[in-house]
């Protein structure tokens, strides 16, 4: 799923309104809206089948790895950027 610009930087806004209710100190707004886009961006930007390559190929290791654990966000980030590197050769 892809989001538009208008959107994104009004998902964007409303999370700095949560985070500011939440008591967060925010120096300097422009920057935290580009992180939270980027965020959203990396979140959304995810290609359906590759994902699912991915996580067949963590399940598929010799060792269990827990889904959410550092070890699997590692390897799934190294995984997809291998699968996406195929695809766009």
């Amino acid at each position: 799923m892809r989001l538009t610009e208008s959107l994104s930087s009004h998902l964007a806004h409303r999370a700095l309104e949560a985070l500011r209710k939440s008591g967060a100190k925010i120096r300097n707004d422009r920057l935290a809206l580009a992180e939270v886009k980027k965020a959203l961006a990396q979140a959304l930007d995810r290609d359906p089948r590759v994902d699912e390559i991915v996580a067949r190929r963590i399940a598929s290791l010799s060792r269990p790895i827990p889904v959410g654990s550092a070890e699997y966000e590692v390897l799934y980030r190294q995984y997809y950027e291998q699968e996406i590197g195929k695809r766009r050769r």
